[in-house]
């Protein structure tokens, strides 16, 4: 479907309400979205509370984080047909706030736009309409300072996993923070010496009617993810008294995917959004919460380095998106996030010690050409998923052929020397 039709049939999209509940077993939150004419949407996040102790969910902070949350979880209802306008009837923006998520949701949204042939400027692309008689709910005054300890955000992949290594030491007074619950993730939380109590779980869960319209052919595409995790985290953080969320978004993060242009795939872990976000949450969330990522100064290829020595972790980690719609979750062994982790550790694993984890060697593998000379930036453009830059795969490429001295080169590696060296 096109977005200037979409646009005009459908002008509004209405951010209603949310709700915050909890019982023993679970916080649950839950919007409610419209789009007139079309379609509502009541998405809902589910806490895991375990053993973990929680404040009570009923304070003027932990509704203020939801809201702003809420702000967030909405692109991924919105982005179906981009209306102009999002009218907001739970809360209050100012002109800063608005122009904040303006830029979020243009910058978080760079692949999306591409893929789908949107051309517009950002001060066009969305409007956010505020009742003025609803007072704000932002808190007037700083909470208490009486936090202490980490929360953790654990993907399943290595980054986080070198976080977790990092923060060992401190690990009786963290917790781990997972999406989705998956048993890789699971494991490695408790490989890194977390119990059960230590692991908080969270469940998001997307309407179903957004799923049907994706069917039906309307837009569709990725969304800043990681924008989401750090208002959650943040909510986290405050709700169990812990005083960081230590994130493991590595300086890799801030390449564009297209030459030329500013639109890049990671842009809610780049180093700009994080700036950006500590500030916003130092001015309207205030929950004294501080939020950084702990790998930011490394490179992909120092954090594989690190990665490679921890090898109590190499059979269970994994960070394949398509092999995680699979149960178990598998490396799928064909997309670009495979290639270019399999690439990555090439220069600090042994050729069968990688063969290992894959289950096969992926620079035999024909079939990856084209996305091999994406990775290596001899493509029209990096392929859109949370890989290193052109510079790093080129330098790991040279250090895997190094290591086939005196054995026949497989195929990726024998194009690569015989095209870019």
């Amino acid at each position: 479907m096109d977005f200037i039709d979409l646009r005009e049939k459908y002008k509004n999209f209405i951010y209603k309400n949310f709700t915050i509940t909890e019982d023993e077993q679970t916080i649950k939150i839950q919007y409610f979205f419209e789009i007139p004419q079309l379609a509502e949407f009541k998405p809902t996040i589910q806490i895991m509370k375990k053993n973990i102790k929680y404040k009570t969910v009923d304070e003027e902070y932990v509704k203020n984080i939801v809201f702003n949350l809420g702000m967030v979880e909405i692109i991924s209802y919105w982005k179906c047909v981009c209306t102009e306008n999002v009218i907001i009837e739970c809360g209050n923006l100012n002109e800063e706030q608005k122009q904040w998520f303006k830029k979020l949701y243009y910058n978080g949204t760079g692949e999306f736009r591409y893929i789908n042939n949107i051309h517009i400027e950002q001060k066009e692309f969305v409007n956010f309409i505020t009742n003025e008689n609803i007072k704000s709910i932002v808190p007037e005054k700083k909470a208490k300072d009486t936090l202490e300890g980490y929360i953790i955000p654990v993907g399943g992949g290595k980054d986080s996993i070198v976080t977790l290594e990092k923060l060992k030491e401190s690990k009786a007074n963290n917790y781990c923070l997972t999406v989705g619950g998956k048993a890789p993730v699971i494991e490695c939380c408790k490989i890194a010496g977390y119990n059960e109590n230590q692991i908080i779980e969270v469940n998001r869960e997307i309407d179903n009617n957004l799923l049907e319209l994706n069917k039906k052919g309307y837009l569709n595409g990725h969304t800043p993810f990681s924008s989401i995790l750090a208002f959650l985290s943040y909510l986290i953080a405050y709700l169990t008294d812990k005083k960081y969320v230590a994130l493991s978004n590595e300086a890799s993060a801030n390449e564009s995917n297209v030459k030329g242009e500013n639109i890049n795939h990671q842009y809610s872990k780049s180093l700009e959004f994080e700036i950006d976000f500590k500030e916003y949450a130092e001015k309207y969330l205030k929950a004294n919460v501080i939020y950084f990522s702990i790998l930011r100064k490394y490179s992909e290829l120092q954090i594989a380095e690190m990665f490679s020595k921890h090898k109590q972790y190499h059979k269970v980690f994994k960070s394949c998106n398509v092999g995680s719609k699979q149960i178990p979750w598998k490396w799928c062994c064909n997309c670009p996030k495979c290639l270019f982790v399999y690439i990555i550790l090439s220069p600090f694993l042994e050729i069968k010690e990688i063969e290992d984890i894959f289950g096969e060697n992926l620079f035999k593998k024909k079939e990856l050409l084209e996305t091999f000379i994406g990775l290596c930036g001899y493509g029209k453009i990096k392929p859109f998923e949370c890989v290193g830059t052109f510079e790093e795969v080129n330098y790991a490429v040279k250090k895997a052929i190094e290591k086939y001295e005196n054995k026949e080169l497989p195929y990726l590696l024998e194009y690569y020397k015989n095209n870019y060296r």
